[in-house]
């Protein structure tokens, strides 16, 4: 996303300004296209100095997922819609969140690691676990303001909340690919909404009954 944190705070050190080419060079030509001489170049540095850092290009892809997660984990946890009171207010406003991310170009809002696993799901299985850690970090705190609005609203349903907070990755993953196919945000957009009309559905009837006492 363009608006995810940097790297580091301080004069960034090399392998922090590779990490910061991966993120840009992946999310725009994929994990195939970009090579270890399109790091160096895009983080100024010389490959001498990235084997140093990092053992290959998997290795970098692997530090680079748990990086992204870090990152993110940082940028999301500074978002206002922590501040509702009301759970299912702060599910709502996680959706709307991630709609008002949706900015720049195409490869500035989607996501680094959901890019390389459409990729490597079978060539690269540490790649592909160390996708899996970031996605699934970032669902347990979309899932702990399901679970805690399910037990507020008395919501008894035939699906847990992990379950739902997995599908919204899976729409917004989904919107990310529409978005690289139609060349912007708009589809991404329309996504995100249906995904929050969704869970408004889900919790309508059982929201309105607290409204009546």
């Amino acid at each position: 996303m363009r608006t995810a944190p940097t790297i580091s705070r301080g004069k960034p050190s090399a392998r922090d300004k590779i990490l910061a080419a991966a993120f840009a060079l992946i999310r725009a030509r994929g994990y195939a296209a970009t090579t270890v001489d399109d790091l160096c170049a895009a983080a100024g540095v010389t490959k001498g100095a990235f084997f140093h850092h990092f053992r290959s290009k998997e290795d970098l892809a692997v530090a680079a997922a748990d990086h992204w997660s870090e990152t993110t984990r940082a940028f999301f946890a500074g978002a206002s819609y922590h501040d509702h009171a009301d759970p299912l207010d702060r599910v709502l406003g996680y959706i709307d969140f991630r709609k008002a991310i949706l900015k720049g170009t195409v490869p500035e809002f989607t996501c680094l690691v959901g890019t390389m696993v459409q990729e490597v799901y079978e060539s690269h299985p540490a790649i592909r676990d160390a996708v899996d850690r970031s996605i699934s970090s970032h669902v347990l705190t979309v899932e702990a303001d399901i679970e805690e609005a399910m037990r507020r609203y008395r919501l008894d349903a035939g699906w847990s909340a992990a379950s739902l907070a997995l599908h919204t990755q899976a729409v917004l993953q989904g919107a990310f690919v529409l978005a690289k196919a139609k060349g912007g945000a708009a589809i991404a957009a329309d996504s995100i909404d249906h995904l929050r009309r969704y869970v408004e559905l889900l919790f309508k009837n059982s929201r309105r009954r607290e409204a009546r006492g």
